[in-house]
C-alpha cells in the first residue's frame, strides 16, 4: 500500500490500533504499536524495522523499542486480534499452516535455511512467519485461542 492509499484508511487504522493495543499500559506504547503497524501496511519488500522507518521517516528506535524493550501484554492483544479475526472471517475450521515466507537479508532474525514446499527450494525462510501472516507461537496461541484439535461450537468464546 502506497502512503497515499494509507492516508485513505488512516482512521479506520487508527481505530483498529485503539482496540487492538487498549491493554498497552503508556501512550507512547500505542502510538508506537500504531506506527508498527502502518510500517507492516506500507509498500517495501523488507518489513524489518528500519526499512519501515525509513519509509514513514521515523527514526527507527522507535519501532525498536516498542518491540524488542518495552513491556506489554503480547497475549491480551493477542486475543484482541483473535476475536477480531473471527468477527470478520466467521470461521468454521481454523487450519495453521507453518508454511514460511522468504526473507531478504542475511542477518534477518529468526531465519534459518530449510525446504519450503510452497517455494520448491532450499532458501532463508523466517522460521516466526506462518500464514497467517505472523509469529504463530504453537504452544500458547493453541491453548488461548481455540485452537486445539476438537470441535468447537463457539469460536469466539476463546
Amino acid at each position: 500500500m502506497r502512503a497515499g492509499e494509507l492516508a485513505v484508511w488512516r482512521g479506520r487504522l487508527e481505530e483498529f490500533a485503539a482496540e487492538v493495543f487498549a491493554p498497552l499500559a503508556w501512550c507512547d506504547q500505542r502510538v508506537k504499536g500504531g506506527l508498527y503497524l502502518r510500517g507492516l501496511l506500507l509498500d517495501g519488500r523488507r518489513k524489518s524495522m528500519q526499512p519501515m522507518a525509513e519509509r514513514m521517516g521515523i527514526d527507527h528506535q522507535r519501532l525498536q523499542q516498542f518491540m524488542t524493550s518495552s513491556t506489554w501484554p503480547v497475549g491480551d492483544v493477542r486475543a484482541r486480534l483473535a476475536r477480531r479475526a473471527v468477527r470478520a472471517v466467521r470461521p468454521e475450521v481454523w487450519a495453521v499452516d507453518d508454511t514460511g515466507f522468504p526473507k531478504d537479508g542475511k542477518a534477518s532474525p529468526g531465519v534459518a535455511r530449510q525446504y519450503s514446499g510452497t517455494l520448491g527450494a532450499c532458501i532463508s525462510i523466517s522460521a516466526c512467519s506462518g500464514g497467517l501472516g505472523g509469529r504463530v507461537d504453537h504452544d500458547c496461541a493453541s491453548a488461548r485461542h481455540g485452537v486445539t484439535g476438537q470441535v468447537r461450537s463457539d469460536p469466539a468464546a476463546s
